[in-house]
C-alpha cells in the first residue's frame, strides 16, 4: 500500500469510531407518515419499524409497492489499482467475473474460515467497488488491504437510499421516466432526470420485482417526491422493517445476527458457522487463488467437521414458531428457529432454522418444534411437527421477468 492509501485509510478508521447516532435524508418525511414513534437503531441511525400497520405494509410489498430507507446500510467505496485483487483476497466469490455495471451477493470469513458478513458488492469499474453489509468492517478491511494498493472508505453518509420493491415498482419507475426496461436483475446503472442523477440497481431483500434507488442526501428528497408523485395512482406506500423481514423470510434469505452470529460478534466458538453451515456453500469457489478462509473452509469440507445446516421449515398449524428450539423425537434438542412467520403469500407456517447434522435433512419425518403461545395472558406449550423444505418459500416470476410486466 502506498503512503497516499495508507494515511487515507487511517484518516477513514479514525472517522469510523466518531460518528453519532443520526437521522437519515428521508427520516422527517417518513415521521410525517407514521403513527406514534416506531423506531430503532440501525447500524447508528433511526429507522423505521413500521410506519402505521406492519401488515398492510407487508402487503404492499406483494400487491403494490413498498418503500423502505436502505440509507443505514453499511457501504465502503473500493477504489485503487488493486481494488479487484484486494476484493478476491477478501470474499468467497470470484470477483474477476463480476462485470462493471453488475452487482454481486457475497460474504466473506475471518482466516478460520467462519463467516464475518454477507452483503452486495457493486462494481463500477475495473478499479472502483462499493460494498455494502450489515455490519461495521472498516479495521478489518484494512488490515486485509496492507501491501495493496487500494483505498477504503466509508460512504454511507454519503449516499442516500430507497428499496422500491413490489409488483407496480418498474411502472412507477417508468412513469417517472427513468428506462429501466432493459434492467435485468442484478444491473447497475446511472440515470440522469434534469439535474437529478440517480443510480439503481436490480436488487432488494424481498424475493419480489424490486429496485434499489441511491442518490446524494441533498437529493434525497427530490427523489422522494419524484416516487410519490409517480406511484400516486399506483399503490405506493412507506414501509417499515417488520414487513420487510416477513417477506426476507418468505425469501429465504439469511440476515446477519439474526440467522448467524457474525463472527467478530460471537461470544461463544459453538456459534461461530462456515459458509457451508448458513447456506452459502453455492457462492464458495476454491477453484480461485487464496482468500479469507480458504485453507480452513477446505479442511473443513474434507473432514466432514461442518457440525450444522442452515434450513427451512415447514411448521404444522398456523403459530409462528419465534426462536422455537427444535426436537428429534420430541426429546433430543437438535436446533432452534431463527426466522419464523405464518406466510401470507405461501399459505404455510414457515421458520429458518439452524440445526445440528445429521437432523437437517429433508428425509428426518421426526423433527419437533416447542412452541409457546400466548392465550388469555398465560403460555401455552405446544410441540408441532417440522419437515425440512426447500428455500425461497416462494416463487414470483415477475422477479425476474426483463423486462418487467405492468401489474
Amino acid at each position: 500500500m502506498n503512503q497516499q492509501s495508507a494515511l487515507k485509510n487511517r484518516l477513514a478508521l479514525q472517522d469510523h469510531w466518531l460518528k453519532p447516532v443520526l437521522q437519515t435524508p428521508f427520516h422527517h418525511f417518513i415521521a410525517e407518515k407514521m403513527h406514534g414513534s416506531n423506531w430503532y437503531d440501525w447500524a447508528g441511525y433511526d429507522a423505521a419499524s413500521y410506519i402505521d400497520d406492519e401488515e398492510l405494509e407487508y402487503f404492499a410489498i406483494r400487491s403494490t409497492a413498498a418503500v423502505f430507507d436502505i440509507t443505514p446500510m453499511v457501504k465502503y467505496r473500493i477504489e485503487g489499482p488493486d481494488a479487484e485483487r484486494f476484493l478476491n483476497k477478501l470474499t468467497l466469490r470470484d470477483v474477476a467475473k463480476l462485470k462493471a455495471g453488475r452487482v454481486q451477493y457475497t460474504a466473506w470469513c475471518d482466516d478460520r474460515g467462519h463467516v464475518l458478513d454477507d452483503g452486495t458488492l457493486f462494481r463500477f469499474s475495473d478499479r472502483c467497488f462499493r460494498l455494502c453489509c450489515q455490519e461495521r468492517h472498516l479495521p478489518w478491511l484494512l488490515d486485509c488491504a496492507d501491501g495493496l494498493d487500494v483505498e477504503i472508505t466509508e460512504v454511507t453518509h454519503e449516499i442516500a437510499g430507497l428499496a422500491l420493491q413490489g409488483p407496480t415498482s418498474a411502472a412507477i419507475l417508468r412513469k417517472a421516466g427513468l428506462a429501466i426496461n432493459s434492467m435485468k436483475p442484478f444491473d447497475l446503472a446511472r440515470f440522469k432526470l434534469d439535474d437529478l442523477d440517480i443510480e439503481i440497481s436490480r436488487t432488494g431483500f424481498t424475493a419480489d420485482l424490486g429496485y434499489e434507488l441511491f442518490v446524494a442526501p441533498q437529493e434525497a428528497g427530490r427523489l422522494w417526491e419524484l416516487l410519490w408523485e409517480a406511484g400516486a395512482l399506483l399503490g405506493i406506500r412507506a414501509i417499515g422493517y417488520n414487513a420487510l423481514n416477513m417477506a426476507r423470510i418468505e425469501a429465504g434469505f439469511i440476515t446477519a445476527n439474526a440467522d448467524f452470529v457474525t463472527s467478530e460478534l460471537a461470544l461463544r466458538p459453538d456459534r461461530l458457522r462456515r459458509p457451508d453451515e448458513i447456506g452459502l456453500a453455492w457462492m464458495v469457489d476454491l477453484t480461485k487463488d487464496h482468500f479469507n478462509g480458504k485453507r480452513a473452509i477446505k479442511s473443513a469440507r474434507a473432514n466432514g467437521t461442518g457440525g450444522h445446516v442452515l434450513v427451512g421449515l415447514e411448521i404444522k398449524g398456523n403459530e409462528p414458531a419465534h426462536h422455537a428450539i427444535l426436537y428429534q423425537g420430541q426429546k433430543n434438542e437438535v436446533g432452534i428457529v431463527t426466522a419464523s412467520i405464518w406466510s401470507p403469500m405461501a399459505k404455510r407456517n414457515i421458520a429458518i432454522a439452524s440445526i445440528q447434522q445429521p437432523f437437517g435433512n429433508a428425509s428426518n419425518t421426526n423433527l419437533w418444534v416447542e412452541i409457546y403461545a400466548m392465550r388469555e395472558l398465560q403460555y401455552h406449550k405446544m410441540m408441532k411437527r417440522a419437515k425440512v423444505v426447500e428455500r425461497p418459500f416462494i416463487h414470483l416470476p415477475r422477479r425476474t421477468a426483463t423486462p418487467p410486466g405492468d401489474f
